[in-house]
């Protein structure tokens, strides 16, 4: 659109003679998509769509919007598979320790819903931790499924022997 809308016409035969111009300079042939159904027609629309989109193309979870005490909460149960596979013990208690600060954080300025979160208790999941790592420790380690197969000597020097 290079041009303005001249004096004295209406704006829709503007904006007709625009569209038609176009066509004819062929602005509109091969457009990604041309022919091609519209993404998601037919499907009812959801109200919060563009939200979920863009979380998606983000690459982020619907927790990024939850409240905080909802967030912190969900984190204290997901604590025991969150240290599962750390590898000392001082991690599991670091790991603890900056959820319990993050918790403390929250309960002395709370915002949001009120949600009961209290701090978690190191000493007991380190106590669980421990007790799973032994767990896994006392189970036989799995026998590799496929052992490499042996290695085919080339044709060409099966040739040459």
């Amino acid at each position: 659109m290079s041009e303005r809308k001249p004096p004295g016409t209406t704006f829709e035969s503007w904006v007709d003679r625009q569209i038609r111009m176009a066509q004819e300079r062929g602005d509109f042939d091969d457009l990604p998509g041309a022919g091609k159904p519209l993404p998601g027609a037919g499907q009812p629309v959801e109200e919060q769509w563009w939200l979920k989109q863009r979380l998606r193309e983000e690459g982020l979870s619907a927790e990024a919007l939850l409240p905080t005490s909802l967030r912190l909460r969900k984190e204290v149960e997901r604590l025991p598979e969150t240290v599962r596979d750390l590898p000392t013990e001082r991690d599991v208690r670091e790991t603890a320790a900056e959820l319990n600060r993050r918790i403390v954080e929250h309960l002395r300025n709370p915002c949001g819903p009120q949600v009961a979160v209290r701090p978690v208790d190191v000493d007991e999941l380190v106590a669980g931790w421990r007790s799973a790592r032994r767990q896994r420790a006392a189970r036989p380690a799995p026998e590799p499924a496929d052992p490499e197969p042996p290695r085919r000597r080339r044709w060409w020097r099966r040739w040459r022997r």
